[in-house]
């Protein structure tokens, strides 16, 4: 029986060959895939296969790096597209049994996407409340997972910039599906980052952790709710960060910046930025 990592493997071989007509194959019968940047869903093969056979075209998956979790069944993916016009980010949160994929979260840059093929309406999904879930169990003061956690639950801080305090000195954030952010590489950088009053109205909520079979490795997928700029907004995010001694070294913080602009009256800027990236469409 394959393992999850190589059924991933296999998945992102096809795409690159081009075999789209073959990627059904790889999932079960029943199987939920969900696009949260979109909050769209597609349930079971023959749907998932005739989404597929419209989606066709030449894309290539490159620099990959699938983690392993602690969950034998659940894997982590992070790759690049690379398609017409456009290099844009993926992470895939994929549930594989007996071979075959049976659940997978897809987080994918879609707005990169969407400025590379020259239409980028209705790219803002209008703002829907979601029910709030259970939240996850405590972890053990110090470890990856707490440190994660504390960082997730400081968004509703007073002080905002005391966040840079859970982050090591030559730490490295980077923001994959913002267009334009820069790379943040120290603690000043990071103070300056969040400045007095950023996330005030937010708070964190819906938090999934993936721990890797890397003991530094913590995956989290979550929600922002609340309001920016008096209108209400739902974020929904993945941080694939890296701790150690009690501290984040490394973060790669996949956001859901089309939501957040939206809500705060600044999506024109946040296009201008992703049309500046991309080769417009021929």
């Amino acid at each position: 029986m394959a393992a999850p990592v190589d059924v991933v493997g296999e998945l992102l071989r096809r795409i690159n060959d081009g075999r789209w007509t073959e990627l059904a194959d790889l999932y079960a019968e029943d199987v939920l895939v969900e696009h949260p940047l979109r909050r769209t869903r597609v349930e079971g093969r023959k749907t998932l296969a005739e989404r597929f056979a419209r989606l066709g075209g030449a894309m290539r998956a490159f620099d990959v790096v699938v983690h392993e979790t602690v969950d034998p069944e659940v894997v982590v993916a992070e790759y690049q597209y690379e398609g017409p016009g456009f290099v844009a980010a993926n992470v895939q949160v994929v549930r594989v049994r007996d071979g075959l994929i049976t659940h997978s979260r897809d987080y994918h840059d879609h707005l990169r996407m969407a400025a590379a093929r020259g239409d980028v309406s209705g790219i803002a999904v209008p703002y829907a409340p979601s029910p709030a879930g259970h939240p996850p169990a405590a972890a053990p003061e110090g470890t990856p997972r707490a440190v994660v956690h504390r960082l997730l639950d400081s968004i509703a801080w007073e002080d905002a910039a005391s966040r840079a305090d859970l982050y090591a000195d030559d730490v490295l954030v980077t923001r994959p599906f913002h267009p334009t952010a820069p790379a943040l590489t120290s603690k000043d950088e990071l103070r300056q980052h969040f400045a007095p009053g950023r996330g005030v109205g937010l708070r964190t909520r819906n938090i999934v952790f993936h721990e890797g079979v890397d003991p530094e490795l913590v995956v989290a997928e979550f929600e922002y709710v609340g309001t920016v700029a008096g209108n209400p907004v739902r974020t929904t995010n993945v941080y694939v960060t890296r701790v150690r001694d009690g501290l984040i070294v490394e973060s790669r913080d996949y956001g859901d910046h089309v939501s957040f602009a939206a809500a705060a009256g600044r999506l024109p800027d946040l296009i201008a930025a992703a049309r500046s990236v991309v080769a417009p469409a021929v």
